[in-house]
C-alpha cells in the first residue's frame, strides 16, 4: 500500500507537468491553424459568420490574389532563401573567428575589445548616417550584398559565443598546437566540432533574423527583381489597405473577382512567410537549449 502511494506521488507531478506542456502546445498551435483556416474562408462568411477553425465557406481566393503575378513570389521565395542562407553561413563565421579572438586569454586588450562590441549593444550610430554610409560611400544600394551585410555581425551573438569557446579546455588547444596545429586548423578541426550546440542555436536566430527582414529592403532596395519575400507580402498588405479605403478601386476589383479578399489574403501571406522557415526549427530543437544556456551562463 506504501509503495503504491510513493509511485503515485512521483507519477501524478509527471503527469501535471505533461498536462501543463500539452495546455501549452495547444495555445500556441490553435492560433496557427485559426490564420490558415482563415486563410482558405470566404471573405463573406469571415464578414458573416467571424473566424472559425474550419471554414465554413471554403475558397481559395485569398491565395490566388496573393500569388497573382506567379513570377513574382518565387522570386521573392528566391532571393530570401539566398539572403538566409549565404547570410547565415557568413554570419556564422564571421562572428566565431571573432568570438574564438576574444575567448583566448593571450589576445591583447580582449577585455577593452570586448568591451567595444558590448558597447555598441547600448548604442549606435543612428538611421540617417547608417543611410548614408551604405548608399553614398559603399553604394550598396540595391544589391543583394545589403540585404547580407546588413545583419552580418552580431554583438549579442559575438558575446555567447564567446563565452561558450572560453569553456573549451585550454589543455586541447595547446595539444593541438604542441602537435603543429596552426590557429586555422585548430578552429575549424577541433574548435568548431566541439560547438555544434552554439552554431546551430545562433544559426537558427540568424536564419530567423534573415527571413523576417523586410525594413532592409524597404530602406534600400528599389528593384523589384531584389525584393525578397518579407518586403514583397509587406507592399501587398499595403496594397489590401489601400484598396480597402479607397471605393473606385474597391468596387472596380468586386467588378473582377467578386468581394475583395483582404483578411483571408492577410492571413494567405502570413501562412506563405512562416512555411518554409518554421521547418528549421525541429531539426536544430535538439541543440537549442543547451547552446544557449552554456553560451549565456559560462563566463
Amino acid at each position: 500500500m506504501i509503495n503504491h502511494r510513493l509511485s503515485f506521488g512521483r507519477v501524478y507531478p509527471k503527469l501535471l507537468v505533461h498536462l501543463m506542456f500539452i495546455l501549452y502546445s495547444l495555445m500556441c498551435l490553435i492560433p496557427v491553424l485559426l490564420v490558415l483556416s482563415i486563410s482558405f474562408t470566404d471573405e463573406s462568411s469571415l464578414m458573416k459568420d467571424g473566424y472559425h477553425l474550419i471554414p465554413k465557406v471554403f475558397s481559395s481566393l485569398g491565395y490566388h490574389f496573393v500569388l497573382n503575378g506567379t513570377n513574382t513570389i518565387l522570386n521573392a521565395y528566391k532571393v530570401s532563401i539566398f539572403v538566409t542562407l549565404a547570410g547565415s553561413f557568413c554570419h556564422l563565421l564571421v562572428t566565431s573567428f571573432m568570438a574564438y579572438a576574444l575567448s583566448r586569454s593571450e589576445l591583447r586588450y580582449r577585455n577593452q575589445i570586448s568591451f567595444l562590441v558590448f558597447f555598441t549593444v547600448l548604442f549606435n550610430g543612428g538611421l540617417a548616417p547608417y543611410y548614408i554610409l551604405v548608399t553614398r560611400y559603399l553604394h550598396l544600394k540595391d544589391t543583394l550584398a545589403i540585404l547580407i551585410l546588413a545583419a552580418l555581425v552580431s554583438p549579442i551573438n559575438v558575446l555567447i559565443m564567446r563565452n561558450f569557446f572560453s569553456a573549451v579546455p585550454a589543455s586541447i588547444i595547446e595539444s593541438a598546437r604542441i602537435d603543429g596545429s596552426g590557429e586555422f586548423r585548430t578552429f575549424f578541426r577541433i574548435v568548431l566540432p566541439l560547438s555544434t550546440p552554439v552554431l546551430a542555436t545562433i544559426g537558427l536566430f540568424t536564419s530567423i533574423a534573415y527571413w523576417n527582414d523586410w525594413m532592409t529592403p524597404s530602406l534600400f532596395i528599389e528593384n523589384n527583381k531584389l525584393y525578397n519575400l518579407q518586403y514583397l507580402l509587406q507592399s501587398l498588405l499595403t496594397n489590401i489597405e489601400y484598396l480597402t479605403s479607397n471605393e473606385t478601386a474597391s468596387r472596380s476589383l468586386e467588378k473582377t473577382i467578386g468581394m475583395l479578399p483582404g483578411e483571408s489574403a492577410r492571413m494567405a501571406t502570413c501562412i506563405l512567410s512562416i512555411g518554409p522557415i518554421i521547418l528549421a526549427y525541429p531539426m536544430l530543437q535538439k541543440y537549442f537549449v543547451k547552446g544557449l544556456t552554456l553560451g549565456a551562463v559560462k563566463s
